[in-house]
Formats: structure tokens, C-alpha cells, sequence
């Protein structure tokens, strides 16, 4: 494949995520059709088919790429809690900020996980993403959990990721339902900090 060819499937392909994520978010996972994805990116559905098998794997593509945004925003709040006087209060004060996009993504991936649950097949899929990503966060804040007597390792340390997911997520749920009686990032400014200091 020439170089000239790999960049236009490159960019065919950022413009079909670029549809989906926004599609998703202001009509949710079912209420677009992969036509509609594709009028939308100015494309026909062979453009789809060639990039993408099914809807759910577009999704899981948008999976990874929101994974590497939200990676990458988390290790430069590492960078600077690790070097703060409360690191893990710091961070998780970096972490805990909603934006637009935020909030977006929530939306999605809520809805995605709906879907995975009435789906086996693609709960497998979600579940083989969530547990990449909880990887990589396990190793991003290893430099934090050094500067606590926390000794969290293997098995525990994903039981924890999966705590602290839990936490954001059931806590965004609740603020945007509630913002005025639950602030964004509440919870976890709260409650995250003496947990992880105590483990």
C-alpha cells in the first residue's frame, strides 16, 4: 500500500470517528444509522465497510482513540501531582475535571454499555477494552501510589481501577442528573484521597 493511499485511509478514517462521536453524542449509539454516519463524514457505506465491520466496532475504534486523549490528559496531571504536596489530592483534582467532552463521551459510552449488556458478544469486546484501559491507568499512577504506604499490587490494583472507575463514573451519572445538589468530581475530591492514603 503506497503512502499516498495509507494517508487518504487515514484520513477517511478520522473523518468517519469524527462523525460517529459527534452522531453518538446528539442522537445516541442506535439513533443513527450507518447511512446517516456516513452522509454525515461525506461518504458512501463502502467507505464504511472497508474501514469497519459492524457499528460496535466503530465505536470500539472511538473507544481507543478517547482512551489515548484521556491517557495521555492523565499522565500530564501524574507529572504534576507527583511533584505537589498532596500528590493524590492533587491529582485526583486534575482528573476530576467535566468539560464538554467529557460529558459527551459519557454519554456514548453509557449508552454503549447498555447495549453490551443485552449483547454477549459485544459486552466481550467492551470488556477487553475497559481492561486495557484500567492497565494503563494502573500503570500511570503507579508514581502516586509510591508516595502513600499503599502496597497495591496484581489482582488488587485492578479490583482498585475498577473501584475508581465505578466512583467517576456513578458520580458523573449523578451530577449531571443533580448538578446543583453533586458538583462535578465531588465524590472523588472527597472521598478517593483518603482511600487511596489508607489503603
Amino acid at each position: 500500500m503506497t503512502e499516498r493511499v495509507t494517508k487518504r485511509r487515514r484520513e477517511t478514517n478520522e473523518r468517519l470517528l469524527d462523525a460517529a462521536e459527534q452522531a453518538f453524542a446528539e442522537h445516541g449509539f442506535h439513533g443513527v444509522s450507518i447511512a446517516e454516519l456516513c452522509a454525515r463524514a461525506g461518504y458512501t457505506t463502502g467507505a464504511f465497510y472497508s474501514n469497519y465491520g459492524s457499528k460496535d466496532e466503530l465505536f470500539l475504534a472511538l473507544f481507543t482513540r478517547r482512551s489515548e486523549i484521556v491517557v495521555k490528559q492523565l499522565g500530564e496531571a501524574v507529572d504534576q501531582a507527583v511533584v505537589s504536596e498532596h500528590p493524590i489530592a492533587t491529582f485526583i483534582g486534575l482528573a476530576s475535571v467535566v468539560d464538554e467532552e467529557t460529558r459527551s463521551w459519557f454519554l456514548i459510552s453509557t449508552e454503549f454499555t447498555l447495549h453490551a449488556i443485552r449483547n454477549p458478544e459485544a459486552a466481550q469486546a467492551l470488556a477487553r477494552h475497559d481492561a486495557a484501559i484500567r492497565a494503563a491507568l494502573a500503570e500511570l499512577i503507579a508514581p502516586l501510589l509510591t508516595t502513600t504506604p499503599s502496597k497495591v499490587t496484581g489482582t488488587d490494583l485492578d479490583m482498585l481501577m475498577r473501584f475508581v472507575v465505578a466512583v467517576r463514573e456513578g458520580g458523573l451519572a449523578q451530577s449531571l442528573v443533580e448538578p446543583a445538589a453533586l458538583p462535578h468530581g465531588e465524590l472523588e475530591r472527597r472521598f478517593l484521597p483518603a482511600l487511596l492514603g489508607g489503603l
